[in-house]
């Protein structure tokens, strides 16, 4: 019986090199695509909701593959977490419809950038975060995220050497709040995102906390179009795909938008991505 099967992910992609299968590189993706494999007998294609780059993470990455297979969803969410090793985790696994795609479906995203802004540095948990020791004005920060929510051209804020058909995206929501032990959060939910745009958006945030731009410079910036007029790209460590959101699935058996939200707190298939 041919399904289309959905899954929810969870990763620490510390080691790997990216979501996207890769030559002589371990990645999500291929992990992913072996362990079905071995279930299967059987060749198949894992299509994510967007690439995560080099030692970014995930709460809730979506994907989808195509299997002739008897197997039910039951079945592939046990015999996959028995397989995959213990920093990939899938956190549901269900049958969709024949025409759903896990990449151009997306109706949003929603990334966070985790910063420890403190005087030490941290040993657990430090490759979930940038440590920063100077200390961090919030209050300009905070200023300088609100010029960034609406439709807007990020070619400013896209990776140098990486063009797209456009670069113009929609944010809808984008925020800065403080957490425990000293975290600041800076969390972005749009339709979509360039190559290295949050933690492009990000480093440039650093540098308003810092008193190296003023926040109105966000705005400049963003008019420019000019990635050297924006900050440093912000590592990838403390990134962190947290949601994503589709439309009603067409299953009858899958009433209402499936929102992917994993924590507390126009279809783009050029999407940190």
């Amino acid at each position: 019986m041919k399904q289309n099967i959905f899954l929810t992910i969870e990763y620490d992609g510390s080691r790997y090199h990216g979501w996207q299968r890769q030559k002589n590189e371990p990645t999500i993706q291929e992990t992913i695509e072996t362990a079905i494999a071995a279930m299967t007998r059987r060749k198949v294609t894992l299509t994510g909701s967007g690439r995560t780059d080099a030692g970014v993470h995930a709460l809730g990455q979506a994907a989808n593959f195509h299997c002739e297979t008897t197997l039910t969803p039951e079945i592939f969410l046990k015999g996959l977490n028995s397989l995959l090793p213990d920093d990939i985790v899938i956190k549901t696994c269900r049958q969709v419809d024949d025409s759903f795609h896990a990449r151009y479906d997306v109706i949003n995203k929603t990334y966070r950038y985790t910063i420890c802004n403190q005087d030490l540095p941290v040993a657990l948990g430090r490759q979930f975060s940038w440590f920063i020791r100077k200390q961090l004005d919030l209050e300009k920060m905070k200023k300088a995220v609100h010029y960034i929510i609406g439709t807007h051209d990020f070619k400013a804020f896209e990776a140098a050497g990486s063009p797209r058909s456009h670069t113009t995206r929609t944010i809808f929501n984008a925020g800065i709040s403080e957490a425990e032990n000293n975290r600041i959060l800076v969390t972005i939910q749009a339709d979509g995102f360039l190559r290295y745009m949050v933690r492009n958006l990000v480093g440039t945030l650093v540098e308003i906390g810092h008193g190296k731009l003023r926040p109105e410079d966000m705005e400049t910036i963003l008019l420019s179009g000019n990635r050297k007029n924006a900050g440093a790209t912000a590592p990838p460590h403390g990134l962190c795909l947290i949601s994503v959101e589709y439309p009603p699935f067409s299953n009858p058996d899958l009433t209402g938008s499936y929102r992917l939200c994993l924590s507390t707190s126009s279809k783009s298939p050029e999407t940190e991505r």
